[in-house]
């Protein structure tokens, strides 16, 4: 099922090199109702230096091991793709090298995704870009000039199919910090679909971005928060997942116009909630109606507030009891 709003539920690196949580992953962004599924496919080799030189000597980095440790292999993307196409779910991913890039071109994705980290690097995109595959690419950390340079090298290429997710580069990231606006600076300076990546922890930014008229979500997600690794402690557990997909569709409903202004609803509401011009005092026949002889008080009745000036002055034909709503028809008509 297509959605207006496509939301992808981002896996990230968050199996743990194990493909049966890598499944259970999947299963839980398709019982959330997320349109995809997206992990990060890093071959540490293509992202990171495995050793820094100083002072005349080579350190470990400690993060190209973690990477390395992390990783599922190419044999378990198979499997994971196959597992995703039987559930009807897309798998997609985030690639970081041409590897990655070959790969996932092979399970046919409906979009690659580039990382903030990768907004500058002209070679990925360009790479990325001749797939021929949309390409949803995040703005974290990135001045609008560099924006303006990442979308010259994918239109480059002749590749058109690309969404501009704005992102704060922050882990999770405070709702104050989120800086929405910037959403009108993007769609305004480029003309692409927008998005947002979302860091923070709620739903409230995918819901005012929605409002902004984005039509891709991103949220990170996870079997168990407190679990070891660099993007659990602030991703969304299934239960939570699920609330916050059902937040964003009803926040997509909530801004759709509809031909009606005033449905039928709000019209029963109207009629209590409305105020209407009654009789302070019982009126007899040929008195003349002063200001102080009527209330204007709940429900709505004959004669609106608004129309009080047709009332007041004028005789009365009929009797008009004590808080009995007052009409034209018991009055004398005006000259």
């Amino acid at each position: 099922m297509s959605h207006p709003v496509h939301i992808i539920a981002e896996a990230g690196t968050n199996h743990g090199a194990k493909l049966d949580v890598a499944k259970s992953l999947a299963d839980a962004a398709a019982d959330a109702g997320a349109d995809s599924v997206k992990f990060q496919v890093i071959y540490p080799e293509g992202l990171y230096l495995p050793k820094f030189y100083k002072d005349g000597s080579y350190e470990p980095n400690e993060v190209f091991a973690m990477r390395a440790a992390g990783m599922l292999s190419d044999v378990d993307y198979r499997s994971l793709a196959e597992h995703c196409l039987a559930k009807g779910l897309p798998l997609c991913a985030s690639v970081f090298d041409s590897r990655g890039i070959a790969m996932f071109e092979g399970f046919s994705p409906p979009y690659f995704k580039i990382a903030s980290c990768d907004l500058n690097n002209t070679g990925l995109l360009k790479e990325v870009a001749e797939q021929g595959r949309k390409i949803v690419l995040s703005t974290g950390m990135a001045s609008l000039g560099e924006v303006e340079r990442a979308v010259e090298d994918v239109v480059s290429t002749g590749n058109r199919d690309l969404v501009l997710m704005h992102c704060v580069s922050i882990y999770p990231c405070p709702l104050e910090r989120m800086n929405l606006n910037f959403l009108r600076v993007l769609q305004s300076a480029f003309g692409f679909p927008t998005g947002l990546s979302d860091h923070t922890e709620g739903s409230l930014a995918s819901a005012i971005a929605v409002g902004m008229g984005v039509t891709w979500i991103e949220k990170h997600f996870t079997l168990d928060r407190s679990a070891k690794g660099f993007d659990h402690h602030y991703a969304k557990e299934p239960a939570a997942l699920s609330q916050f997909v059902q937040d964003v569709r009803q926040s997509w409903s909530a801004c759709q116009p509809v031909e009606q202004k005033i449905s039928e609803a709000e019209q029963e509401t109207q009629v209590r909630a409305r105020r209407g011009v009654y009789a302070a005092r019982t009126i007899e026949p040929n008195e003349v109606i002063q200001e102080s002889d009527l209330l204007v008080v709940r429900p709505v009745a004959f004669i609106d507030p608004p129309h009080v000036h047709r009332v007041v002055g004028r005789p009365v034909r009929t009797t008009i009891h004590q808080y009995q709503a007052v009409s034209l028809e018991s009055l004398e008509p005006s000259e």
